[in-house]
């Protein structure tokens, strides 16, 4: 018997979307783009969907990886939470 916690409501590998947010600035997207990468050597930058805050001071990027593991996952949301241009990761 597996306990709910060790589930996962993924199935792997499955395409995932993630949504970074950053504050509008040079770079940002180059380097969410740098970073999935090194999660996923297919990750294809040509599929980011941008979109800027009201006021413009922040930008929504989301990316596609294919997810392959929980690790994954965890390890890609911890780096994308941690680089300093980043705000938050949803």
């Amino acid at each position: 018997m597996t306990s709910a916690a060790t589930e996962s409501l993924i199935e792997y590998p499955s395409l995932f979307p993630i949504k970074v947010m950053g504050v509008k600035a040079e770079g940002l997207v180059h380097a969410i783009t740098l970073i999935a990468r090194q999660f996923d050597p297919t990750f294809d930058a040509a599929t980011v969907e941008l979109r800027e805050s009201k006021g413009g001071k922040y930008l929504g990027v989301t990316i596609t990886v294919t997810a392959t593991s929980r690790e994954q996952l965890d390890e890609l949301y911890r780096t994308l939470s941690t680089h300093p241009m980043v705000k938050v990761v949803l």
